[in-house]
């Protein structure tokens, strides 16, 4: 004779597939599976659609939380997105270049929108499951060069080579590579053929091509360092007058009018 309060074999199995949802860390609770259970029944859905409905939810929320945290672990300087200035690069936002393992070079003038694009492009990027990693010219030097003085450089240089999508922002846009970073040419060298073949560098940069190696002080290795940033890259040369200037033409001229 069954006790009064033993488990019933239906109780029994759902405490199993609770904690069998535990070891998988999965957050079901009791309450989600009974009224999972209950509408499947109501509804009359197939083994497969219960299911369905059963992780759904958790599944949305775990995408929702390792897009954010990719999103995190890319250091993007602000949080810009496709949507939320409707910009038609469809193309780049489905992240088909990187999956091509295919470089991108945004060049133009300061203020057009460059930095504005890359990252929105990274944000998209890390909602597909892509390791994305942004950094600015100066900090990516700067780290590097700290790299040679502890001998860690070897190290590093695999660090960013891991990334699928590497972002490199305001190449050029301080002369800094120049002015505290003498090596700056063969560091990028190293970062470039490291990721070679391996995965995507967005670079953006206001320099034309043919001052690059007298912006670096090398030209044989800043010219090594270019042809393999752009062997078969996307190449956007941005035109148009500065965004941010004519924002503040148009903040001036709204507060002299009042």
């Amino acid at each position: 004779m069954t006790p009064p309060h033993a488990p019933t074999p239906h109780q029994d199995l759902r405490e199993r597939i609770l904690a069998d949802f535990g070891v998988l860390r999965v957050p079901l609770t009791a309450a989600h599976l009974d009224a999972a259970q209950a509408q499947a029944a109501q509804d009359g859905c197939s083994h497969l659609e219960f299911l369905q409905r059963l992780i759904t939810d958790q599944a949305g929320l775990r995408r929702e939380r390792s897009t954010a945290r990719r999103i995190r672990e890319a250091h993007f300087a602000e949080l810009k997105t496709l949507a939320s200035q409707r910009l038609q690069i469809e193309e780049l936002a489905t992240g088909a270049f990187i999956r091509r393992r295919q470089n991108l070079v945004f060049a133009g003038h300061s203020g057009v929108g460059k930095s504005f694009l890359v990252q929105a492009i990274g944000h998209a990027a890390c909602a597909q499951s892509q390791r994305v990693r942004y950094i600015t010219s100066a900090e990516l030097l700067e780290n590097l060069s700290a790299c040679l003085a502890d001998r860690t450089l070897r190290e590093r240089v695999r660090y960013y080579a891991r990334f699928d999508l590497l972002i490199i922002d305001e190449f050029g846009f301080d002369r800094i590579e120049r002015k505290e970073t003498p090596q700056a040419a063969g560091l990028l060298y190293k970062i470039m053929d490291a990721r070679s073949q391996k995965g995507s560098t967005a670079l953006v940069t206001n320099i034309d091509f043919d001052a690059w190696g007298d912006y670096l002080g090398d030209p044989p290795l800043a010219m090594a360092f270019l042809d393999r940033l752009v062997d078969g890259a996307i190449i956007l040369k941005i035109k148009g007058k500065s965004y941010r200037a004519y924002r503040a033409a148009q903040t001036a001229a709204g507060q002299h009018s009042q």
